[in-house]
């Protein structure tokens, strides 16, 4: 027997006597992660510049591995086992951030890259530093007052 009655927020959905399923009559929409998807970004597009450039095979080697680490990074620290994880993860990603633009800046200054390709990225890069380095602030004043 199949019964739906409905209570404040949530539809409960009765299979039998003894199974019921409460849902949400509205989704939950989850907020974005705005650090996340730029981190995923600037590896995607690294990683597409990186695929496109002939030659350089260490510095495409180093782009490559430094803005993979920071999504990397990013990403596991949104299931941190503790707030000083996450802090390490952060500041990890945020060194790699840096590192990243250090070689964008090589390539840009050996002609590998264009001038538009490399503010682009290096843009990139600035806003995830600076939403990392609030982040950091913000997780340090949580550890120091518990």
């Amino acid at each position: 027997m199949l019964r739906i009655d409905y209570i404040r927020d949530f539809v409960a959905i009765t299979y039998t006597p003894c199974s019921v399923i409460l849902m949400r009559k509205e989704p939950i929409v989850m907020p974005k992660n705005l650090l996340l998807d730029y981190s995923e970004e600037l590896a995607t597009k690294c990683e597409t510049l990186c695929k496109s450039i002939k030659g350089n095979a260490n510095a495409v080697f180093q782009l490559r591995k430094s803005s993979s680490s920071v999504f990397a990074n990013i990403t596991e620290a949104q299931y941190p086992q503790s707030l000083p994880d996450m802090l390490s993860k952060f500041k990890i990603a945020r060194k790699e951030c840096v590192e990243t633009e250090s070689w964008l800046k090589m390539l840009l200054n050996s002609n590998v890259i264009d001038e538009l390709t490399f503010k682009t990225l290096r843009n990139l890069c600035g806003r995830i530093q600076r939403m990392l380095t609030s982040s950091c602030v913000t997780i340090e004043k949580k550890i120091n007052n518990s």
